[in-house]
């Protein structure tokens, strides 16, 4: 698919950013920070379609948002489970 014309969006504090996908659609991702010495998790919303289900992954206390790269974020959301609903 051809790469999308819409720059990325950083959060000045780093802890959230806006990205393509490859199907186009806007993604936010954000970094949920916990407490010392617990894991760390990334949620993804999709902006541009809501019907798109939350998506959240683990990730390293090394990583920054701000530091990582675009194609880093869309391979995470890909490997991102979907969160349904709790019933």
């Amino acid at each position: 698919m051809p790469q999308s014309a819409v720059r990325t969006t950083r959060d000045p504090g780093g802890s959230e950013r806006i990205f393509t996908a490859e199907d186009g659609r806007l993604w936010s991702a954000a970094r949920l920070q916990q407490e010392r010495g617990a894991a760390e998790a990334v949620v993804f919303s999709c902006i541009s379609d809501s019907r798109q289900t939350v998506r959240a992954i683990e990730i390293g206390r090394d990583h920054e948002l701000a530091d990582v790269s675009d194609e880093t974020l869309r391979a995470w959301l890909r490997a991102a489970p979907r969160i349904g609903r709790l019933t």
